[in-house]
């Protein structure tokens, strides 16, 4: 008797009763959020920039120079998995595709990490260089297509590409040496600014009733090359570690989605 009721639960679990996905000619509202794991793209990259007075950093070193030893740091080292949130418009070409727009930010708090370091001959060591990086935000606009399969399904799995801009917030860095009491703070880093974006992804859609359902969905998001501002740290000759800043990510979202 157990087994025919599992059976019977697995059957309407499957059942047609409520078809997930687009109609033709009309239109969905989505809400979604989540998280977004970077697994690519440096913050800044790595250099060797001689140092021959450290006296306008701090006036007690004058004429002891020194050689800053700056490693890449990625958005993982950085700010690790950031949360995104955001909406979408969608508008049925069949029961089975549809093209949406899509909003979308996301955020990260502030981060603070051993960046390299200064070594100084005179000394003959290496003093530990820290950079605390302020928070990252972006906010992206894209356009993008979606395909279902299994019509008539409650549970149908989906594949959707997206392509777009993404404008990302200043983002400011305070360099430290502590042990030579050095300080450059809130250094700009990058400028408030556009880049392309886009993303693949794929999922699953559940309907519940026949004008709400909710998705699944895991993928990978794109950010090119933000725009930097090398106006304080040139000066040191680190003017190139910033020409970088793109970001390969994993988002995990979930939506809910409803039908109209």
């Amino acid at each position: 008797m157990q087994i025919k009721l599992l059976g019977a639960a697995l059957l309407m679990a499957a059942g047609p009763a409520f078809a997930a996905g687009p109609e033709q000619g009309k239109f969905s509202m989505s809400v979604f959020g989540g998280v977004d794991r970077p697994v690519s793209g440096d913050v800044h990259t790595g250099a060797v920039a001689p140092v021959p007075d450290l006296g306008p950093l701090n006036p007690a070193l004058a004429g002891v120079s020194a050689e800053l030893r700056i490693r890449s740091r990625s958005h993982e080292q950085i700010y690790g998995t950031a949360k995104s949130w955001g909406l979408e418009l969608g508008y049925g070409l069949s029961d089975r595709s549809e093209v949406f727009l899509q909003a979308r930010e996301t955020s990260a708090d502030d981060g603070r990490v051993r960046v390299g370091a200064a070594y100084v001959p005179a000394l003959d060591t290496e003093l530990d260089v820290f950079g605390r990086f302020s928070g990252y935000d972006s906010y992206a606009w894209e356009a993008g297509y979606r395909h279902f399969f299994r019509d008539g399904s409650r549970v149908r799995p989906f594949v959707a590409a997206r392509l777009g801009a993404t404008e990302t917030d200043v983002i400011r860095a305070t360099f430290e040496i502590p042990d030579a009491a050095i300080t450059i703070p809130n250094a700009p880093f990058y400028e408030k600014d556009w880049a392309l974006s886009g993303g693949l992804e794929a999922g699953a859609q559940i309907s519940f009733t026949e004008r709400f359902s909710m998705r699944l969905t895991a993928g990978v998001n794109y950010i090119d090359d933000l725009s930097e501002d090398d106006s304080a740290i040139a000066g040191l000759g680190l003017a190139a570690i910033n020409d970088n800043g793109s970001r390969v990510s994993m988002p995990l979202l979930i939506t809910g989605r409803w039908d109209f």
